[in-house]
């Protein structure tokens, strides 16, 4: 399974691509998966781990009515993705608009899947933990 780590900082090009890293790529080689993602964040899934995430989806859609309608938004929202050979990769428009991205774009390896972030929002849900790292504050 793959795993992600670091951060990067990339600029959409004028026809709404980002570069990902060439650290991150190799598990991308047969294309990806962008997701909507949690705190307004995309999710760039391999195709294994998407498919892991379908089948989380398929059984949360079991358990009711607003577990089903979060299930139908997510597989609607979701988008497969190439990645081409500069490691450039298309962001559909509705997702830029959802996560925010505009210009800079925030990459991200988070463990089992690189997310992108526009930087307001990363600093606005990051910073305040990032403050208690540095204070010691474990708890």
């Amino acid at each position: 399974m793959a795993r992600f780590f670091g951060r990067y900082e990339h600029s959409l090009d004028d026809k709404g691509r980002v570069i990902l890293p060439s650290k991150f790529r190799v598990p991308f080689d047969r294309g990806g998966y962008l997701t909507e993602f949690q705190d307004g964040c995309l999710a760039l899934w391999t195709p294994d781990q998407f498919e892991q995430q379908m089948d989380a989806m398929m059984e949360r859609a079991a358990s009711g009515r607003s577990d089903r309608n979060l299930a139908r938004l997510w597989a609607s929202t979701s988008h497969d993705v190439e990645i081409d050979r500069q490691g450039r990769m298309a962001i559909p428009a509705r997702l830029r608009e959802y996560a925010g991205l505009e210009s800079d774009v925030l990459v991200l390896g988070a463990i089992d899947r690189v997310e992108l972030w526009n930087r307001a929002s990363w600093d606005e849900k990051v910073l305040p933990e990032e403050a208690r790292l540095t204070q010691g504050d474990d708890g």
